[in-house]
């Protein structure tokens, strides 16, 4: 079972709802995920589990949007796999030591990544700087977290990153990661009773370009150095989430240079029992937004043409 926010093609309102494996039914009576990230966690597994649900739709007939609304904010952690340290240190240029020291300190790196309404879902368009020249993709296992700080699921997360940003310095991480459509989520959230073990998934990142695959790398929360519910506690001192919040848990898969993503590259990030988040990738910034409604509905003005519902390449 998985929890969704999507969309009909008969109605531009984002409803939430219960995935099965075959369809899609509306969670009657709930409007908002942000609503069910209100509820302590026996009480959001008893309100999945007790419905109601409207009529199922099939899955190729709905539009699956990011599993994030309201003001559930998206935040992530970073040097929390020895292959990120490695990385951090490879691309900065005057404080490598700053990420060997982070890797091995008490209290972990942790970043506002983005607002939920930035957020891509899957099939939408992700953003590469028009500033940046080193860009890549980071998968990375996501934890969606209640207002208490439980931990109530796990999504997909693609932590989009410019290498040659923060590489400069490590004061432009913001500018690194922080922008219009940098980051990916979806497809869905999977509970967290569902997930036997999240110390043992397999994530799988492949990139795609001019239709064949051009990187490729396994790995797997094994080799995660910190625990869940350490990252968790960090975030919630002294600070509140009322409507919840998704706490991306760092990358343990990063192209090594000197690779970096083009206009049109497909990112394909899977995590075992979790889901697969499939993306493309564009260069340049949106151009208009469609009534708010956020990366899903923006065409894109980038340095190879324009992208968007209606819009053609050039």
């Amino acid at each position: 079972m998985d929890l969704v926010r999507y969309r009909t093609r008969h109605s531009g309102r984002p409803r939430v709802g219960l995935h099965d494996g075959g369809g899609v039914a509306e969670l009657t009576g709930v409007t908002s995920l942000a609503e069910l990230w209100a509820l302590p966690l026996a009480d959001l597994r008893a309100r999945l589990a007790g419905g109601p649900l409207g009529e199922p739709v099939p899955l190729s007939e709905v539009e699956l949007l990011a599993p994030v609304d309201g003001r559930t904010e998206i935040w992530a952690a970073g040097v929390t796999y020895e292959t990120s340290r490695e990385a951090r240190v490879e691309e900065s240029e005057r404080a490598a030591t700053v990420y060997e020291l982070v890797y091995d300190a008490e209290r972990p790196e942790l970043f506002f990544k983005s607002a939920g309404w930035r957020a891509v879902g899957p099939g939408g368009l992700l953003s590469i700087r028009p500033d940046s020249t080193v860009d890549v993709p980071e998968p990375e296992l996501a934890l969606v977290v209640n207002h208490l700080g439980e931990i109530v699921g796990y999504t997909v997360c693609n932590d989009m990153s410019s290498r040659s940003i923060e590489g400069e310095n490590p004061l432009y991480l913001p500018q690194a990661k922080i922008y219009f459509a940098a980051c990916g989520l979806g497809p869905w959230m999977r509970p967290v009773w569902e997930i036997e073990d999240p110390y043992a998934l397999t994530i799988d990142m492949v990139i795609h370009r001019d239709g064949g695959p051009v990187w490729s790398g396994r790995a797997s929360t094994a080799r995660l150095r910190r625990r869940l519910d350490e990252l968790v506690s960090y975030l919630m001192r002294g600070d509140v989430h009322p409507d919840g919040v998704v706490l991306s848990t760092g990358t343990c898969l990063v192209p090594p240079s000197p690779f970096t993503l083009a206009h049109g590259d497909v990112v394909e990030i899977a995590i075992e029992d979790v889901g697969v988040l499939c993306n493309t990738v564009v260069r340049g910034r949106p151009r208009a937004s469609d009534h708010g409604q956020g990366p899903g509905g923006v065409s894109w003005e980038g340095t190879a043409g324009t992208f968007g519902p209606g819009a053609t390449t050039g």
